[in-house]
Parts: C-alpha cells; sequence; structure tokens
C-alpha cells in the first residue's frame, strides 16, 4: 500500500557500473555527481532561505511551480489532489522556494455514500504551514537505505551477501538466494506486499515474512515492494543491536539536527502534522477513523509505527537538510553521514537489465512520471502513498520537496501523480539554459502533445557540397519525445530526414543517422553538423514532437549557419534572416 503504481519511462542504460564486496566499496568513474561536489576538506554547504536570483532560478518559472500546485486544491478532475501541501525548491545552497497551500487538517470523515468529505468546522481546521510534519510513507525507505549504505562502510554489511546469513530464518520458501542489493534495488522477487497487520503479533509478522515465497527468482525482475525494506530492518536491528527507530535518531536525524524527523511522534505534535485518512474498510485495511498524528500506512501501524518501508514523519526544511547532505556527498556543515562514494552507489543505476525500472540502492532514479523534466540518468528521488516526494537533481544541484496529504480524507481521491510532475517540471523550466552564441537561442517549449517546427527559409544548395553548422542542446522523455532534423525539396509536400553528428566537447562525435535526437544529452551543449542534399529550393526545419504524458527540459538550437564553399547561405546572426525564420511552437530565449 506505501508503493507507487506506476513506473517510469525507458531511458538509455548508464554505462557505470558498482561493486560492494566484504564491506569494501568501490564503483566506477562518474561524471559530476555528489562525490565530485564534495571533493576537498572542511564545511559543507548549508541551507538558507533566499531568493530565486541567488539560487540562479529564474523566478518567473519558480512562482509558477506554487500557482500550478494551487491549481490541484481544487477538482483534479473530480476531487482535489491533496487537502494541502508545503512546497520546497532550492539549488545550491539556497532554498528559494517555502510556501504551504490549502489546509493541513480539513476532513473529520469521508462519506462513502456520498463521495464526500464531512469538513470539521472552519475554526477546527488547521491551514499548512512552512513547518507542518507529514507522514512521509515510503519516502521512509530512502532513511532505511542510508543506514544500510552506512552499515556497509562500516564492514557490518556486504552488498552482495545473502540475507540469511544475517536472518538465517529468511532463507525459507526459495530466499536463500536473496542478497542485501537485491532488497535495496527491489529485485528480490518479493511480491508487492502482504497483510502483516492480520497477524496478531510481531513474531507473526515476521514470520509471514520468512515463510513468503519469491514470485521470481531473485535478480530476474524488477517489483517493487514493502517486504524488501521490513526484511531489511529486521537485518539493521539484527547486526546493530538498535532498534530502526533508534537508528534513525543517532545515525541520522541527530547528527543532521532535523528536530522534526522521527518516528511515532508524540501527542504534542498532533496540531502541526498533516491529517491523512479516514481509515475504513474495505478502502483500508484496518478501521481507525481519522488518522491522524499516526503512521497511515497498515503494516507500519501493525509494527508498532516503526517500519523499514513507511513510518518516518518529517518536514520539508528537514527533507531538504538530507537532500542536500547527499548532494554534498554525504556532509552537512561539519557533519558527515555517509562518504561521498557511498552517495555515488546510491545515485547509480544498478538495474541496468530493467529499463524504465532504473535504481540505485534505496533511490529510484530518472523516473519522469514523478520527477517532470527534472528527470535526468542521475536525478534520485522517492515518493510517498500520502502524497509525498523528494527528488534530487546532481546536474544542476538542485532540490524538490512536495509534501502533500493526498489521502485526505481518502485515498481513492487521488489520481496519478500530476502535482509532482508539474513541480519537477517548472523547477526543472527554472534552471537557465544560457545561449551558446549571442543574447538568445532559439527553444522549443515544454508543452506535451505538442508539435514545435522551426523552419528556415528556401535555400539554394544546388552547386553541392551545402553543411548546416549550429549548436545543439537536447532533453526529451527518451523514445517519446524527438527532435528531428528533416528537409523537403517540394514545398513541403513531403518532408525526409537529414543526419547529423553532434560533437560534446572532450567526447567522440555522435551520428545520428536517422536526423533524431531523444532522452537526454547531458544538459550541455553540441555541436552539430549536417551534409545538405543538393536542390535550389531546400528548406530546412527542426520538429520537435511530444506524447501526453511527460516531457523534458526542451531543445534549443543556436547559431544557425548554412554554408555552401565560402558562401554563406543562411546564418540566423544576420537580422534579415532571422526575420525570414517561421517558429511554430519555438521561441527567442534568452534563459
Amino acid at each position: 500500500m506505501a508503493g507507487q503504481g506506476t513506473h517510469g519511462c525507458t531511458r538509455r542504460q548508464l554505462g557505470a557500473g558498482a561493486l560492494a564486496l566484504g564491506g569494501a566499496l568501490a564503483i566506477a568513474p562518474f561524471a559530476a555527481g555528489p562525490a565530485a561536489a564534495a571533493s576537498g576538506t572542511g564545511r559543507r554547504p548549508t541551507l538558507r532561505h533566499g531568493s530565486a536570483e541567488r539560487a540562479g532560478l529564474l523566478p518567473g518559472h519558480l512562482r509558477r511551480l506554487v500557482t500550478d500546485a494551487e491549481a490541484f486544491l481544487g477538482p483534479s478532475p473530480e476531487h482535489p489532489w491533496y487537502a494541502g501541501a508545503v512546497l520546497l525548491a532550492g539549488r545550491g545552497g539556497t532554498v528559494a522556494l517555502h510556501e504551504p497551500i490549502g489546509m493541513a487538517v480539513r476532513y473529520r470523515a469521508y462519506d462513502e455514500v456520498t463521495d464526500t468529505g464531512v469538513e470539521f468546522p472552519a475554526g477546527q481546521q488547521i491551514p499548512m504551514a512552512k513547518d507542518t510534519v507529514f507522514d512521509l510513507a515510503s519516502i521512509s525507505k530512502l532513511f532505511t537505505s542510508i543506514l544500510a549504505v552506512q552499515q556497509l562502510e562500516r564492514g557490518a554489511l556486504e552488498l552482495e551477501a545473502p540475507v540469511a546469513s544475517y536472518l538465517p530464518d529468511f532463507g525459507r520458501a526459495g530466499k536463500q538466494q536473496v542478497t542485501i542489493r537485491h532488497l535495496l534495488t527491489h529485485t528480490s522477487g518479493f511480491r508487492a506486499w502482504i497483510p502483516l497487520y492480520s497477524a496478531p503479533t510481531r513474531e507473526e509478522k515476521v514470520q509471514l515474512v520468512y515463510d513468503e515465497a519469491p514470485v521470481s527468482t531473485p535478480g530476474t525482475a524488477y517489483l517493487y515492494s514493502d517486504l524488501n525494506m521490513i526484511s531489511l530492518q529486521l537485518v539493521l536491528e539484527r547486526i546493530t543491536g538498535r532498534t530502526l527507530d533508534v537508528l534513525l535518531r543517532d545515525e541520522i536525524a541527530g547528527p543532521l539536527g532535523l528536530g522534526r524527523t522521527r518516528y511515532n511522534p508524540p501527542a504534542s505534535w498532533r496540531p502541526g502534522i498533516a491529517a491523512t485518512e479516514d481509515a475504513r474498510q474495505p478502502w483500508s485495511g484496518l478501521d481507525r477513523g481519522l488518522v491522524w498524528g499516526e503512521v497511515h500506512d497498515e503494516n507500519a501501524f501493525s509494527l508498532g509505527g516503526v517500519a523499514g518501508h513507511a513510518g518516518v514523519f518529517s518536514c520539508a526544511w528537514d527533507l531538504a537538510v538530507l537532500g542536500r547532505t547527499l548532494l554534498n556527498g554525504g556532509a552537512y556543515g561539519r557533519s558527515r553521514i555517509l562518504r561521498p562514494e557511498s552517495v555515488e552507489l546510491m545515485f547509480t543505476d544498478f538495474n541496468t537489465d530493467f529499463p524504465g525500472d532504473e535504481h540505485g540502492l534505496g533511490f529510484e532514479l530518472y523516473q519522469h512520471w514523478y520527477m517532470g523534466a527534472m528527470a535526468t540518468p542521475r536525478t534520485a528521488g522517492h515518493t510517498g502513498f500520502t502524497g509525498t516526494s523528494l527528488v534530487l537533481d546532481p546536474t544542476t544541484d538542485s532540490f524538490l520537496v512536495v509534501l502533500g496529504n493526498s489521502v485526505h480524507p481518502v485515498r481513492s481521491w487521488r489520481s496519478g501523480s500530476a502535482p509532482r510532475v508539474a513541480a519537477g517540471t517548472n523547477l526543472a523550466r527554472a534552471v537557465p539554459v544560457r545561449p551558446e552564441h549571442g543574447r538568445t537561442a532559439w527553444f522549443s517549449g515544454m508543452a506535451s502533445s505538442a508539435t514545435a517546427t522551426l523552419t528556415l527559409p528556401a535555400l539554394d544548395t544546388s552547386a553541392g557540397r551545402a553543411r548546416l553548422r549550429c549548436s545543439l542542446w537536447w532533453d526529451t522523455e527518451p523514445g517519446s519525445d524527438t527532435l528531428v532534423l528533416e528537409a523537403t525539396t517540394d514545398g513541403g509536400a513531403s518532408w525526409q530526414p537529414v543526419p547529423f553528428t553532434t560533437t560534446r566537447h572532450g567526447e567522440a562525435p555522435r551520428e545520428h543517422p536517422a536526423g533524431s535526437a531523444t532522452g537526454w544529452s547531458g544538459r550541455v551543449w553540441h555541436r552539430l553538423t549536417a551534409a545538405l542534399p543538393a536542390a535550389r529550393g531546400l528548406t530546412l526545419r527542426w520538429r520537435c514532437t511530444t506524447d501526453r504524458l511527460y516531457v523534458g527540459r526542451g531543445a534549443y538550437v543556436d547559431g544557425l549557419r548554412a554554408e555552401a564553399g565560402g558562401d554563406v547561405l543562411f546564418h540566423d546572426a544576420r537580422p534579415a534572416d532571422a526575420a525570414r525564420v517561421e517558429a511554430v511552437g519555438w521561441s527567442a530565449s534568452a534563459d
């Protein structure tokens, strides 16, 4: 129940691998990431509130993050997606947006007959505040994963060791080959969940996990399962002799100063906690009434509120500190909870055999379905069933926290992940892309279900040996959204792709024989060259198409120049030439 229902899109697999043997960590080289950001010694960046400009973000797009989020307080499409939310976004050490919207506590019950929420009297409703505490649901898995990676560093845990080597009873029912890595990457073969709450005692709940048989051979399939992190909790408690809530306090919350992060918040916190669901059968496994200040997940509740898969409560600022810590390579100020190479493991795709289900140790990677345009092969994050999400993008050093109470008053009101996608896309758009030449570059936009065309005037290339040169920057949803260079010689009755070559600084040229580009280009400018067909009237255009679901950061074209021999046929730096460009959906962006 605490998990997600859909997965992201297929992407180009990361080439780097990672190993952890005998508690010693070894990773292959990476481009810029958390470890690179943490090079050197001394104090690491800490967070402070500041302006969008100080964070290196575009204020207009950052403001839109809030206005788009507010739209989901109303019918979307039939019911509000959440009663309220707290939004936090930033870059580097600056939190440029920290905004509460809507209500933390609005409904006292759900009326299933009329499918309406029964509201508290106005005077008893509680608005969201910046420091409102939320039931994080499955974001709790990240804390469990960090605790496990700490034990890898200390040599108490081995990534490729069988779980049964720590918990002998775990090896029942065909689980002898399940490893710690399988738990952390959801490749153990466990089904999504089982109703542990139906067992009367904790011991009997644990036995249900031990007796559970995999539905697939370990390591052969990806299946998101709460049972993975529950099993990891049992391992951690066995090898450390401490319960998970104590480990969280001692190893993460305490060192980082996360004063609003814990399991089982005390009753005194209740007025500052966002309410969740009117939990009753049949939609809930347990009849509990309005859940407010206690964990929502039934299995976590039955385990005393402390579970590896759910149960952590926190606020937006504390999650931002955790995110900044990881982007810093495991340190915050003078406190360090992980080594940089350990953070790299958490941000490394171990699931290259399962495209679309990219996963590091605990973290999901490259998932457009909730990261929106922030998604890159290096973007890490997680969601929670109650309406929460955390997204970290090492490429742009940006972070996003969206905490909503989307199961208030009932889980069936929420559909999909649209507010998370909108927030991620707006923050991605707020990170500027500077033109490669001059003051502006052509930008395709980021609309979904769209076709944008950038058409040059007809050129005479009949003398032969004509070439197009420009700078190109692209980031699209892999496979689904495509940027194509094409040409026509019959006035647009038919278009043919134009093969091209792109070159990124420090890398070998890359051929695009189909005249198209899709996916992630590294979010840097590439030099493009293309041989043009010979024709008296050759018209070139860039065509960018997107599907109805998700988009990337878009495409940029700059410095368009067509030449034949020593003659310049077209150059968009010349005002007369630029004025003849037909832009449909594209715009001149200064970013």
